[in-house]
């Protein structure tokens, strides 16, 4: 009697890239520990898309780890043990793909936080900071990229805010 290998079928099936097309949000504890998790969900999601380039696909992981880390970093979904972060993946057109964080919002632990500025840095001063690079790398590797409150009332500023990126695909893969 002869034995055939057992041969599971694939994990992640592809399909071709559609307008309106969402991936199920994630949802992720406000802690920078959980940064290797966001890339491994969207490289495993990306995977799932037919026609997708590495080179594109390292760039959306790259830039969500980033936008993962800097609401960690900056709102209340690190400053708190129930803090929590989500990350949304959709396309809204059939060449484009948009990767968003979602934040608790302002986070209220400390002054520097309640009346957030950004610092003026030369270019020499940039080159030598320590921080605050990441939104510089979003913005060279992405197509386009934005900020917006989660609602969008005066009374509600500061409960949240989305980060996003767009990138498009590449001509080849269309």
């Amino acid at each position: 009697m002869t034995s055939l290998p057992h041969v599971r079928p694939p994990l992640h099936t592809s399909t071709e890239p559609f307008a309106g097309r969402r991936w199920p949000s994630r949802l992720y504890p406000g802690d920078l520990a959980q940064t290797s998790w966001v890339r491994t969900d969207l490289t495993a999601d990306l995977h799932r898309l037919s026609g997708m380039d590495q080179e594109t696909s390292e760039n959306m992981v790259f830039c969500a780890s980033e936008m993962f880390s800097n609401s960690v970093d900056h709102s209340r979904s690190g400053q708190d043990t129930e803090g929590r972060v989500v990350r949304t993946l959709h396309m809204p057109t059939a060449t484009t793909l948009q990767v968003a964080i979602i934040d608790d919002g302002m986070r209220t632990d400390t002054t520097e936080f309640q009346d957030p500025q950004t610092p003026q840095h030369t270019l020499e001063e940039w080159a030598h900071a320590e921080r605050g690079r990441g939104l510089m790398l979003i913005d060279r590797l992405a197509d386009s990229w934005g900020t917006r409150s989660v609602i969008d009332f005066p009374f509600c500023q500061g409960l949240g805010t989305v980060i996003w990126a767009e990138f498009n695909l590449p001509e080849a893969n269309r």
